[in-house]
């Protein structure tokens, strides 16, 4: 039986840094830089008729994110970071009870991490 899954994205810009950072080459993440972080959220779903509405948790996500992350410097979080804490502040503050398969953030859309629960 194939697995179904709603994605649901959302962006906010933040600060962060990487103090121990032992690259010469990329140096300057050691001091604080500025990212538009793009945050994808995988939810398992058990039928056709979607048991989650995803503007409902659109909504949820983007309340939380601007609230708890954006326009802030986020210290030496990393995206891997990031998605672990998201995945906590989603479960204790908006939908507990919700089927998380994977969350991801990535800096300007270009790299980043995903972590899957």
């Amino acid at each position: 039986m194939p697995e179904t899954f709603i994605i649901v994205k959302d962006q906010f810009p933040a600060l962060h840094s990487w103090p121990g950072c032992p690259y010469e080459e990329v140096a300057f993440l050691r001091n604080p830089h500025r990212h538009i972080f793009h945050v994808t959220v995988k939810i398992r779903v058990n039928h056709d008729d979607r048991d989650v509405e995803f503007f409902m948790f659109k909504n949820a996500l983007s309340d939380m994110l601007h609230s708890l992350y954006a326009n802030r410097d986020l210290g030496s979080m990393s995206c891997e970071m990031m998605c672990n804490k998201i995945k906590q502040d989603l479960g204790y503050n908006y939908f507990s009870a919700v089927d998380i398969h994977s969350i991801s953030v990535f800096e300007d859309d270009e790299n980043g991490a995903e972590v899957v629960f």
